[in-house]
């Protein structure tokens, strides 16, 4: 895997822009966080060589100066919302970022109940997180929001909000997930703010798309996949180019909804600061890009990888064909298929030729490893241990686990622990894999070689399980997998 983003530029100039940004308002700036604020592996993919926490070592050199504000939407909490990547409600997300924050040594100052209207869970949730020692305040619906500005700006709209007490020059404000309210509670503390005298500003992050990189580039197109069910649509922002004569791309949301943004600040602050919705942002990362091609084929990697998401989706109810066909488009585009995808091809050929479920994973130098199903091991775990194999130079025909220790396993799940499948996930066959490594040092060189997976590219020729995945996922794996079950099982659960 070829480097293709400077890790350590892009903390030093990011933190640096932020500081830049709270000076220009003097007080105090509410920093609207879009999209992870750590774990952000798609960052990760398409700009190889960004860390996936690195927007939070980042604001790590800012922590004397911030303070963390959580935003959860009240209808969210009502609907059960929840993460798809981690699989928990947005309620419970917010506790996790909390506890997360706070053992990063942030300051997480409180949290905050947007479109708050007595829903009963939403209440509950309130006294939970006040039971637990942290303080809550409420946002309401505001009727007209976001066009009526001069109501929305005014006792009868922000006015009715409570006032987030703040004590930090810098309010980090991040959410859950999209929808959740965090650049209205930005602008209702300017307007309390306001009321103070205290000089506050707004600012908003987001690393995608790319403002400083051309509108059609890999990057920008990869997040177009990534939002694809979102309707996202990446565009030049007309307003940069009628205020400076010079192209900055931007997504249709924020370009719809400045001419209303900019009648709110102005009406707050008595004029806005900004020109365009690409002035609001202080993203630096496209000036972090050391290796363009390296990033253009990571990024084209990342779209056919969110098409097969999206197959994979549409079969379990989750999206529609339009979101396929949107990527499809957007595929044809870049003039890509899934051929493109050196581990699919590979995959489908060995289920072709054995006749069962099959995977292929790309190691970072180019070489492919094949696994099938077999009576001890599932195709993932099987490609795993031969992977570990070619890495680590040891020869194919040696048994690294022996079959003594993997035969009481099976009989352990199908007999005590309800399992259908006596075969073994890659969770399952890494511990016997450090078990025997205590009397067979071959098994201890191949545990040595995990580091050397991160990054590198696994398909499958069935759905993988959600343990699997999850595996495969920490141990920095890539993994696309067909949307089909084995014998096409209509099941189609994690």
């Amino acid at each position: 895997m070829q480097t293709g983003f400077d890790n350590a530029k892009y903390l030093e100039m990011q933190s640096a822009k932020i500081l830049d940004r709270i000076s220009m308002f003097g007080d105090k700036l509410y920093l609207e966080f879009g999209g992870k604020l750590f774990d952000d592996y798609h960052a990760s993919r398409v700009l190889p060589g960004f860390e996936p926490d690195s927007k939070l070592k980042m604001l790590s050199q800012l922590k004397e100066h911030a303070e963390i504000l959580i935003v959860i939407n009240a209808d969210d909490i009502v609907k059960n919302k929840t993460r798809s990547d981690l699989g928990i409600t947005y309620e419970v997300d917010v506790l996790r970022l909390v506890d997360i924050f706070r053992t990063r040594g942030f300051y997480v100052g409180s949290v905050v109940l947007t479109r708050f209207a007595e829903q009963p869970s939403a209440a509950a949730f309130q006294k939970r997180l006040e039971m637990l020692g942290i303080k809550v305040y409420r946002h309401y619906p505001i009727e007209g929001y976001p066009t009526e500005v001069e109501k929305i700006v005014g006792e009868e709209g922000y006015g009715k909000n409570e006032y987030v007490v703040t004590t930090r020059p810098l309010v980090v404000v991040t959410a859950p997930g999209p929808g959740s309210g965090k650049m209205a509670t930005c602008l209702s503390q300017l307007y309390h703010e306001n009321k103070r005298g205290v000089k506050a500003g707004y600012a908003k992050y987001e690393t995608f798309p790319i403002w400083n990189i051309p509108l059609n580039h890999p990057v920008n197109v990869a997040y177009e996949a990534a939002t694809a069910d979102l309707n996202d649509v990446n565009m030049i922002d007309p307003f940069h180019l009628d205020a400076y004569g010079t192209m900055a791309v931007n997504y249709n949301r924020d370009v719809e909804i400045f001419p209303v943004l900019s009648a709110m600040l102005t009406k707050i602050m008595g004029s806005s600061p900004y020109k365009s919705p690409t002035d609001m942002g202080v993203n630096m990362a496209g000036y972090c890009i050391v290796d363009d091609e390296a990033v253009k084929r990571a990024s084209e990697q990342e779209i056919i990888r969110r098409y097969y998401a999206a197959l994979n989706d549409a079969r379990k109810g989750v999206v529609g064909k339009d979101v396929i066909s949107k990527i499809e488009i957007l595929m044809q585009k870049m003039h890509i298929t899934i051929n493109d995808r050196a581990v699919v091809g590979r995959a489908l050929e060995k289920e072709l030729v054995s006749g069962c479920p099959c995977a292929a994973l790309e190691l970072n130098d180019g070489r492919i490893v094949t696994g099938k199903t077999g009576n001890m091991l599932g195709a993932a775990a099987a490609t795993l241990i031969n992977a570990l194999k070619v890495l680590g130079d040891v020869d194919d025909s040696i048994d690294l686990i022996s079959s003594a220790l993997i035969e009481p396993i099976q009989k352990l799940k199908v007999g005590h622990m309800g399992s259908v499948n006596p075969r073994l996930h890659t969770d399952e066959i890494l511990l016997c894999l450090a078990v025997s490594a205590v009397t067979n040092p071959l098994a201890q060189h191949a545990l040595d070689q995990l580091s050397k997976l991160k990054g590198a590219q696994m398909h499958s020729s069935v759905v993988l399980s959600h343990v699997d995945k999850k595996t495969l996922k920490t141990l920095g794996i890539d993994v696309t997998c067909e949307p089909k079950r084995k014998e096409d099982a209509v099941y189609f659960a994690n």
